[in-house]
């Protein structure tokens, strides 16, 4: 039951604040516009995932964009083992078949201090990986009953991939977002969704900001 409690407190279910702390962008892209986008969000907590997911499709429909959950492409089989680098290949291509031409990736990421937090994301500042590499690096979160027991920090990564037909199938944008004080569920999810579309707008990554838009408070002081 803790357990199932602190799966809700975090980003997919639920804080009260949200602050972006890191937002990279391939400095090779200029702007990127997608067709079809899949959105993942990775936890165990099969309501948390389809609480987050349907909430952040939501936005994208406002906006014209077309869509699908990670809930609704995947096989109901396909977290239950884990996959090698192969399959998630496969995953691409099989993608790429029905229309996709992007992965908007989220999981929570986390240590037990800030401290150490930071060294980890300082090896990580140079990655331009894919997303089969991405998954496969934290597949554990799917199948360790006591991944979150171990942190007493939470962070959260969103991270944009493109799969487009030609092109390297690489990593466009990533936005590393602290997530403290969990008290408020509903607004958590709000926040953090209006955080992560704003980051790409301001990049223009698949949204576009409209020019009378001002958008402030992305970045932690």
């Amino acid at each position: 039951m803790k357990k199932l409690l602190l799966l809700l407190l975090i980003i997919f279910m639920g804080c009260s604040s949200t602050s972006l702390v890191e937002n990279w962008k391939n400095p090779d892209i200029e702007l990127f516009e997608a067709q079809k986008v899949l959105i993942v969000g990775m936890t165990q907590n099969e309501m948390a995932r389809d609480n987050f997911e349907r909430k952040l499709q939501k936005e994208f429909d406002k906006r014209g964009i077309a869509t699908m959950r990670s809930l609704d492409v995947f096989d109901v089989s396909f977290t239950d083992s884990r996959k090698t680098e192969k399959e998630l290949d496969e995953v691409e291509k099989s993608l790429l078949e029905k229309g996709f031409d992007a992965i908007l990736f989220t999981k929570i990421t986390g240590s037990e201090d800030r401290e150490s937090f930071m060294k980890t994301m300082t090896k990580w500042d140079n990655y331009q990986g894919r997303f089969n590499e991405d998954y496969l690096r934290y597949q554990e979160i799917y199948y360790d009953q006591g991944y979150y027991d171990k942190f007493t920090v939470y962070h959260a990564e969103t991270t944009l991939y493109c799969i487009c037909e030609g092109k390297e199938r690489a990593m466009i944008w990533r936005g590393s977002i602290d997530i403290t004080d969990p008290i408020n569920i509903e607004k958590t999810v709000k926040d953090y969704i209006k955080l992560v579309i704003r980051a790409m707008e301001e990049q223009d990554l698949i949204f576009r900001k409209e020019s009378s838009d001002e958008v402030t408070g992305l970045w932690q002081k």
